[in-house]
């Protein structure tokens, strides 16, 4: 073998490595995730398939420098100055592969780096409370009621004011809806309707069938409806409710985000008569109210926000144009993807659990709400152990993902929740973009039994990436679905970041991080304000820059080229 025979060789095997790491089409590698070779089983941050796997190229790397170093010492026991030109070739082949993964190595560090500051900068940028704070509040009289807004299964909402004055210095008679943003107030937010501008506040009656009429007994059946709760929703006054012991102490809580439900306040109070009650729920009253009545005299009462009406309503009366509805898909993923990284799994995500309001430009803002039946675990895991059949599984049963609805209780069995409500988002998408949901009827799949081939075709007009994110959350083995992290990256680069993911040459990683810098510095100028002028883009680029993890972008962008490459072949045919 010639001396530039040996070191083309070598170079080519140096380039090869690095392909299967980082320059290889991501398309290519994403698709090896449809084999079984990746069957790591899911956690809550990094229970999902990589496009990008370091793990490999370190192993070459390793594998190199053992090369190196044996060639190397063989060399010089030998008298490697008095060697053949062929093994000093090979020799000077491995060498340059290891200084070519290096260089790859040192450059994945700076790139790391940079999504490490961005993530910093954005991360104190907290999400402010769309309500005025107000220190009272924490007795049903404090409040005016108004007509009910909305019923389930275990609740009743009704919309309703604060009798007690705004903070000082604020002429408002009552309290305003306003958006903030550090500490700095817009003009109210223009609202709906008369109703809304009268009532801005929700409060949710929750019905109590058998826990008593205890504080203590009420506030420990009802505590998740407590998992979105500020940290002043409860008294911290004389009527603190102390609970200890195993069955006594409150779920932790969730921080703010913009696409989660905040509870401003929780107190329990004896069950009033309130409009409609006689009529729509008679059953769930307590005796002294009607006389078919099983409910107990005291409740848990949840004040929140008001919203002008639920995703459901929304869409019965309204189609959202392609921009909108990915909008709102997103919004969805970025509140998933909130609680899964605070180890919280909602399990009864439908459309007339999620709220919806318009910003200032027009845009829909949903927020997930009603927490009843979630899962929260003092060790924030999202494994369930499933040793009985009385364990619950969660609310829903049309839209439970097939891993928790195929589950058979047994000794050793975990339901593993943190790609369900992800999967959940994607059922929905259906309704977003006016199709009916495929785990409803007329199509009625069962989630127990479905095949990914039974899906129905999204409309023509719906995003290419948007219609894959779609099908990849709806798989039905969950380690080959991406998170809700990664889906909501890929839905980001499809609105904001085509011009980065635009080609697959090894320049990309560049373009990427120089597109992430330059999205940071628009972020940052606009303020609250997002590309269109509305703050619904805004509060999604700042969370996406929040929560930027290296790793997860390339494993986004890698689905997304091997969607593309996918899509070739039809668009050769045609």
């Amino acid at each position: 073998m010639s001396v530039k025979h040996a070191i083309g060789r070598g170079l080519a095997f140096g380039r090869s490595v690095l392909q299967l790491g980082l320059f290889k089409s991501c398309g290519r590698v994403v698709a090896k995730l449809r084999a079984d070779r990746l069957r790591a089983g899911p956690s809550v941050r990094s229970a999902q398939p990589r496009a990008f796997l370091p793990s490999r190229y370190r192993y070459y790397r390793t594998s190199l420098r053992g090369l190196a170093a044996q060639l190397q010492s063989a060399a010089f026991r030998r008298g490697f100055t008095g060697g053949s030109p062929r093994h000093r070739a090979v020799f000077l082949a491995f060498g340059l592969g290891v200084g070519l993964i290096e260089q790859q190595l040192e450059d994945d560090r700076k790139t790391a780096t940079t999504c490490e500051e961005i993530q910093a900068v954005f991360r104190k940028k907290r999400f402010q409370s769309p309500l005025q704070s107000f220190t009272s509040g924490y007795r049903l009289e404090d409040y005016v009621i108004g007509n009910q807004i909305g019923k389930g299964s275990n609740a009743a909402v009704y919309e309703a004011a604060a009798k007690f004055a705004p903070p000082k210095g604020d002429d408002s008679s009552r309290s305003q809806v306003r958006l903030e943003e550090d500490g700095e107030e817009e003009t109210p937010r223009s609202l709906m309707c008369c109703s809304l501008r009268n009532f801005p506040l929700a409060i949710k009656m929750m019905w109590n069938m058998g826990a008593g009429s205890s504080n203590e007994a009420i506030i420990k059946s009802m505590s998740h409806e407590l998992v979105p709760a500020t940290p002043l929703a409860l008294n911290k006054g004389k009527g603190l409710i102390p609970l200890d012991g195993q069955f006594g102490v409150l779920p932790k809580t969730v921080s703010a985000h913009p696409n989660v439900i905040r509870v401003y306040r929780a107190f329990t109070a004896d069950v009033p008569l309130l409009p409609g009650a006689r009529e729509e729920y008679p059953d769930v009253l307590p005796a002294r109210l009607h006389p078919d009545g099983v409910g107990s005299n005291r409740t848990l009462f949840l004040v929140m926000k008001n919203y002008p009406c639920t995703l459901r309503q929304y869409l019965k009366v309204s189609t959202p144009s392609q921009k909108e509805g990915s909008l709102i898909m997103l919004q969805l993923l970025e509140g998933v993807d909130h609680l899964c990284r605070q180890g919280v799994a909602h399990r009864d995500l439908k459309s007339d659990n999620i709220l919806l309001e318009f910003d200032s430009g027009g845009c829909p803002r949903v927020v997930i709400t009603d927490f009843g039946c979630c899962l929260v675990q003092s060790d924030s895991s999202l494994q369930l152990p499933y040793n009985s059949r009385w364990v619950c599984k969660g609310g829903n049963s049309s839209l439970m993902a097939p891993e928790v609805v195929t589950a058979v209780p047994g000794c050793g069995v975990v339901i593993d929740y943190s790609k369900a409500d992800a999967w959940a988002v994607a059922a929905i998408s259906y309704e977003i973009f006016g199709e009916h949901n495929p785990f409803y009827r007329p199509v009625g799949l069962e989630s127990r039994s479905y095949q990914e081939k039974q899906l129905p075709p999204l409309p023509s007009s719906v995003p290419a990436n948007v219609q894959l994110v779609i099908r990849l959350l709806l798989r039905r083995n969950p380690s080959k679905r991406p998170s809700a992290r990664v889906a909501a990256n890929m839905l980001h680069l499809d609105l904001w970041g085509r011009k980065a993911v635009a080609n697959r040459d090894s320049a990309d990683m560049k373009k990427l991080t120089d597109w992430l810098l330059h999205q940071s510095a628009v972020v940052l100028l606009k303020g609250c304000r997002g590309p269109s002028g509305n703050t619904v883009e805004a509060e999604l680029q700042r969370s996406f820059l929040s929560n930027l993890d290296l790793e997860e972008l390339r494993t986004a962008v890698g689905f997304i080229m091997y969607g593309r490459e996918q899509r070739q072949p039809c668009i050769l045919s045609a």
